[in-house]
């Protein structure tokens, strides 16, 4: 998904001042905000959009998966009260990026999508402990179960660093990265990064 021109991005919430104030932030940033919508009508047109940024609740996270299937769009959903389910339901659904309105700023806007552009995962540190929480229909994978590289990988990406980080920091090549990242998501039978982590930390992997 990187690419040499802007990103772009759809934004979703059901207060017209909040998707405001978010494109202003996002505009700021290079970002080209698409167009903007509550609960996902009118319904965003996803050719060619980079992210999806939407205001979660369970009917509009099952239509924006729905949405993007099939067509490489990142989800971003933003959270007014943050549960043990609602994060459970976002990280199975491959949601890349959760931000809570508690803790929501400009910087936090801008990075967060910034780094689901590049291709990772933000999820804040305080909802790590909610994903250890969930019992996943995971593999129960030991550390055996992945070898050295794979959990070097881990580590890096539970510590919250991007493919380019990861490559510099054990001398590979961004490619090498995103194929041991694939390998690890079939071993652990995890759909997002974000689950791989949770699933290797409760394991005793990373």
């Amino acid at each position: 998904m990187i690419s040499s021109r802007p990103p772009t991005v759809w934004i979703d919430d059901s207060h017209a001042i909040v998707r405001r104030g978010m494109a202003a932030c996002l505009q700021q940033a290079d970002f080209v905000v698409r167009g903007e919508s509550a609960a996902l009508s009118p319904e965003p047109a996803i050719n060619d959009l980079d992210v999806l940024v939407f205001e979660y609740a369970g009917p509009t996270l099952r239509r924006a998966v729905r949405l993007v299937d099939t067509h490489g769009t990142r989800l971003v959903a933003t959270v007014r009260e943050v549960t043990e389910q609602a994060v459970r339901e976002m990280v199975d659904a491959g949601v890349s990026a959760i931000l809570p309105h508690r803790t929501l700023t400009a910087d936090t806007l801008v990075t967060g999508l910034r780094s689901v552009v590049a291709g990772n995962v933000a999820l804040p540190a305080d909802m790590l402990s909610r994903l250890l929480l969930h019992v996943t229909q995971t593999s129960h994978l030991g550390p055996a179960g992945l070898n050295t590289r794979e959990r070097s990988v881990l580590r890096l990406l539970a510590d919250g660093m991007d493919t380019r980080g990861i490559a510099e920091d054990l001398c590979f090549s961004e490619r090498t990265v995103k194929n041991v990242v694939h390998d690890v998501l079939t071993k652990l039978n995890c759909r997002t990064r974000a689950q791989a982590v949770a699933v290797a930390t409760r394991e005793g992997v990373i």
